[in-house]
This record gives C-alpha cells, sequence and structure tokens, in this order.
C-alpha cells in the first residue's frame, strides 16, 4: 500500500489544487497582522504635537491603528480563503477556445461609450449636482484626470513602445509650464501661440537628453533621466532671476475663447452670449480643451505606431541587438521617442500652468515622475486604454479622498483622510501587481497583421528591454 502525501501549500495557504490549507492560512494572517501592527505602530499609533508653551508632545491613535491592522488582516483572511484558491483554480482551468460573447461585446462597445462619456460628462454633472457643485467635479476630477491621462500616454510612448525607462519626465512637463508662463507673463503673447511653443521646447530637452543616454540600458538609463528631472527643478530653485526661485510665478494669463476673455464684464464670455456670469464656463472650457489635446495625444501615438519609427520603437523594445542588425538607426530611434514624448508633455505643462494661473518647482517633484510612470505600469506598457483606466483609479481615488469628511465621526476631527492617499496608492499598486502583473490591461494590438487581426499575449512580449 503506497503513504499518500498531501500537497504542499504555498504562501496563499491553499494547495495546487485550490482546497485551502485552514493552519496554514490563519498563520500567514497573523504573521501579517504582527508586521503591520509593528509597521504602522511608530507612523500611525504615535503622533507628536506641540501644545501652546510650545513643548512637544507624544499622543496615541489606537483606535486608527487596530483598525487599519484589522482591515489588513481582514484582506489577508479573504485573499487566503477565496481569492486564492480561485486564482488557482483559474490558473489550472484549460484555456478557453473562443472569446465569451459578453466580453467581445465590451470590448466592441467600450471604446466609443468611454468616449462619449467623456465628451458629455460636464452636462451630466450639471444635470446631477447643478452648476454650483459641477465646478468642484469638472475641475478636480474631468481636468485634473484628463492631464493625467495626457501626460501618460505621452510618457507611453518613451516607456510603453519603446522601452526606455524615464524616471525624469516631469522634467519636461516643468519646462512646457514654464516657458508658457514665462513668456505669457513678460511678452502678454496668447495660449494659442504658446502652446506649439512650449511643445518645441520641451521637444528640444528631450533631444538632449536623449543624447547623453544613447548607449545606456535599464537601470543606468533609469539613473540619468532621474538626473535630469532633479537638475531641472534645482534649475528652476536656484534661477532665482528667471524663474522667481520658490515663490514661483504668479499671474499667468489664462486662455481665452477666440479672444473673449471669460471675466465678468460687459466683454466677457457671459455678457457677449447673453448668459448669467458664472466661473463654470471657464472651466467647462478647460475640460474641453485638455480632452481636445488628450485626443490629440492618442490619435498622434496610434497613427505613429502603424508608421516604420512606431515599429522601429516596438523593436527597440524587444531586442536593441536585433534591432540593429535589422539596419535601423537606434540613435535616431531613441531621439525621435524621448522628443515625442517629451512634446505632448510641453503642451500638458503649457495647460497646467494657463489652468492654474500660478506654477513653482513644488509642482515638478519627483513624486509627479513617479506617479505618471505608475499609470503607465499599472495600466499596461503599450496600452492606451489602460492608462486611462489607470489615470481614473489612481487621481480620482486620491481626490475621493478629499470628500471623506464623514471619516473624522469615526476617528476624530483631527484625523485627515488626505494624508493616507498615499498609503491606499501603494496598497492598490501591491494588489494590482499581484493580480494583474502586467497591467490592468495586458493584451496587445499589434502594429501591422497578416490577412488577420490577432490580440498578442502580453507574456509574449518582452517590455522594457530596449
Amino acid at each position: 500500500m503506497q503513504e499518500a502525501t498531501a500537497k504542499p501549500a504555498d504562501a496563499g495557504g491553499a494547495d495546487h489544487g485550490g482546497r485551502v490549507n485552514t493552519v496554514a492560512a490563519l498563520r500567514d494572517t497573523g504573521i501579517t497582522v504582527l508586521l503591520a501592527f509593528g509597521l504602522f505602530l511608530p507612523l500611525i499609533g504615535f503622533k507628536t504635537e506641540t501644545n501652546i508653551r510650545n513643548e512637544l508632545i507624544l499622543t496615541t491613535r489606537w483606535a486608527l491603528l487596530f483598525s487599519i491592522v484589522a482591515v489588513i488582516g481582514g484582506f489577508r483572511l479573504l485573499y487566503s480563503f477565496v481569492l486564492h484558491p480561485w486564482l488557482e483554480r483559474r490558473r489550472l482551468r484549460p484555456m478557453a477556445a473562443t472569446v465569451p460573447a459578453w466580453r467581445s461585446f465590451a470590448g466592441r462597445w467600450f471604446v466609443p461609450f468611454a468616449i462619449g462619456f467623456v465628451i458629455c460628462y460636464p452636462a451630466i454633472v450639471i444635470g446631477t449636482a447643478g452648476w454650483g457643485g459641477a465646478l468642484k467635479w469638472v475641475d478636480n476630477f474631468g481636468i485634473q484626470i484628463l492631464i493625467y491621462v495626457m501626460l501618460g500616454w505621452g510618457l507611453n510612448i518613451v516607456v510603453g513602445l519603446a522601452g526606455l525607462l524615464d524616471l525624469g519626465y516631469v522634467a519636461f512637463y516643468a519646462v512646457g509650464a514654464y516657458a508658457y508662463g514665462l513668456l505669457a507673463s513678460n511678452f502678454g503673447f496668447s495660449f494659442w501661440i504658446l502652446l506649439p511653443l512650449a511643445g518645441v521646447m520641451s521637444a528640444f530637452w528631450g533631444i538632449l537628453l536623449g543624447f547623453p543616454v544613447l548607449r545606456l540600458r535599464s537601470d543606468y538609463l533609469a539613473l540619468v533621466t532621474l538626473a535630469f528631472g532633479e537638475i531641472i527643478r534645482i534649475i528652476l530653485i536656484n534661477f532665482v532671476d528667471l524663474t522667481n526661485g520658490y515663490a514661483g510665478i504668479s499671474g499667468i494669463p489664462r486662455p481665452s475663447f477666440f479672444g473673449i476673455p471669460f471675466s465678468a464684464d460687459d466683454d466677457g464670455f457671459a455678457a457677449v452670449f447673453g448668459l448669467e456670469f458664472s466661473p463654470v464656463y471657464r472651466t467647462i472650457f478647460l475640460y474641453y480643451l485638455i480632452l481636445g489635446l488628450a485626443f490629440l495625444t492618442a490619435f498622434v501615438t496610434v497613427r505613429l505606431r502603424r508608421l516604420p519609427v512606431g515599429r522601429a520603437w516596438e523593436a527597440l523594445r524587444e531586442d536593441e541587438i536585433a534591432c540593429r542588425s535589422l539596419g535601423i538607426n537606434t540613435t535616431n530611434t531613441k531621439l525621435t521617442a524621448f522628443s515625442i514624448g517629451a512634446m505632448f508633455a510641453g503642451f500638458a505643462g503649457s495647460f497646467f500652468a494657463a489652468r492654474q494661473g500660478f506654477i513653482s518647482p513644488e509642482s515638478f517633484t519627483f513624486l509627479e515622475s513617479a506617479t505618471i510612470l505608475s499609470i503607465v505600469v499599472l495600466g499596461g506598457m503599450g496600452s492606451q486604454i489602460g492608462i486611462a483606466i489607470a489615470a481614473i483609479v489612481m487621481i480620482g481615488g486620491t481626490e475621493i479622498m478629499r470628500e471623506l469628511n464623514f471619516l473624522k465621526q469615526i476617528f476624530g476631527d483631527s484625523f485627515d483622510p488626505t494624508q493616507y492617499r498615499m498609503l491606499l496608492f501603494g496598497f492598490a499598486m501591491v494588489v494590482i501587481m499581484i493580480f494583474r502583473p502586467r497591467g490592468l490591461v495586458s493584451t496587445r494590438t499589434p502594429s501591422v497583421f497578416l490577412r488577420e487581426r490577432k490580440v498578442i499575449a502580453s507574456d509574449l512580449v518582452g517590455q522594457g528591454h530596449g
């Protein structure tokens, strides 16, 4: 008689057949709870405050600490008993020969529905929240998300298509913003003249960055681009005569509607069209302006993918040595990727300066580059739809944190939900990397195809090796 042996359980508490090992699951949950308690005890459990005598006192926040630890433990139990066994059963399930009908239907109509929704978004918000509440939802959510969608699509050219890891993308964003801010404030040029000029200047700086990094790859390329972003920020801080240093540039002119300003004067937008004055009109105009710029970025990117330069980017991403053996000039290929990606960042930067009316070096830190790169990676490198979804989830999720004031009734008046947005952001990144390591959209549409268009699985694409 052969002795039966139990299949070993993995880190999720389930064996390779998807059955749950209760003891292992509870052990892993206990270890997770202890680690979470030890990690968050000094970060959340203790808090230092200054009293009226300017003395530093130590206060505790046990309710908040235990709530976070309990939530982490609950998620770990859910993962061990529900999610991980389901993933194991799904992994062992044979691949379906045909795509389900609902998925094919959703894939066919998702993009037209999304385009129609974003076009009608201001009208939907005004119809539901009214003119008074529409300003916040159109500005903080619509415009803010679209700026990062455009930045993500611009960086996607460098990272997703060409496979060049860029950690200093915010430098081109800053160049576009300061180009518009300085020229509009000092020389009075209009937004429509400075918008292409800001893109050209950012593209020029992209070429300057491209020359020193032509022979670099992977980590070395990332270090150089990171240094370039910090160099630009330090210049903005120290070149006080030009950039005004930390004080920034204020009073930047706002864009007008074909020469008609959005003011309360008799020659303003509302008076010319016989409307009651409201700041919502300018916000709606800015929304459609950044929406048009985002559509332009997506259209140009899709068209470039089908051209020889786009196929050269993808060849560079897959294997630079093979790319050279095919006679492709890798120098020009890298320069075009850096310059075109930087150009779209310059467009977004000029819009950002026109929208805010004020810019400073604090708006262009490394955290911005990390956020944009995270949007590209989590959405799926090379996927336009995935990047847009990731920007909505990440940027919209952080903005939603400002609306959770009801949590102050639970954790006290001193509780500020916005302070924990980066914590939730990191948690979301971990979840995505566990369940969708190739990004939210893990399939790729080929640039060229023979007779029949077929979707390429992401595991067949060697990304990030250019």
